[in-house]
């Protein structure tokens, strides 16, 4: 598995979309470093959180259009709390949440698919369900750690009880959005090595 993560990491760019979503994942990178030195340590630490996602989403082969809106999702995600765009934007809270909690879903389905915890069945619902499991079970972990940075951390992070279920619902929309296009299209590349 670790050898075929590799193999997906150093395959050259092959599209404009690849390079583009190289771009984003480079930028982000440098992004996190600086601020390392530049923003609060909060503010560090919540762009640092994206730069997994944007590294699996390639080294699990998604395929280029996927990988580049998975890049951009997750830091445009990390980026808007940083901006604080969550409390001057009625709403895009939840956008975020469907987008962000769709890709993660998609990316959770082709590794739990890999390493065999969801036996192929050939049947068309089980990407639906699997991925709208993985969203809701995503959600929830991510709701748990804003609770746990409000609790312990800072009272800045805005937590409430219809601000945690709706941001919940609107992840579970996305990530059972994702299983219905992963119930008919592939999700990763036909070049990519195996898991």
């Amino acid at each position: 598995m670790i050898r075929a993560l590799y193999a997906n990491l150093k395959r050259p760019p092959r599209s404009a979309t690849d390079w583009l979503a190289d771009a984003v994942r480079a930028i982000a990178i440098v992004l996190v470093v600086l601020s390392l030195f530049t923003l609060p340590f909060t503010d560090f630490a919540v762009l640092s959180m994206s730069l997994p996602a944007v590294m699996l989403s390639r080294m699990i082969g998604l395929r280029s259009g996927l990988d580049l809106v998975t890049c951009v999702t997750v830091f445009v995600a990390a980026g808007s709390n940083v901006l604080e765009l969550y409390r001057a934007w009625t709403g895009w809270d939840l956008v975020v949440h469907l987008a962000c909690t769709g890709v993660l879903a998609a990316v959770a389905l082709v590794l739990l698919d890999d390493v065999g915890v969801v036996a192929p069945t050939g049947r068309r619902r089980t990407p639906i369900v699997v991925a709208t499991i993985a969203g809701l079970a995503l959600s929830a972990a991510w709701e748990m750690i804003e609770w746990f940075g409000y609790r312990f951390i800072t009272d800045a992070i805005f937590v409430t009880y219809d601000d945690t279920i709706g941001d919940m619902m609107a992840g579970g929309l996305g990530a059972l959005i994702v299983g219905v296009v992963a119930s008919r299209w592939r999700l990763t590349r036909d070049d990519r090595a195996a898991l």
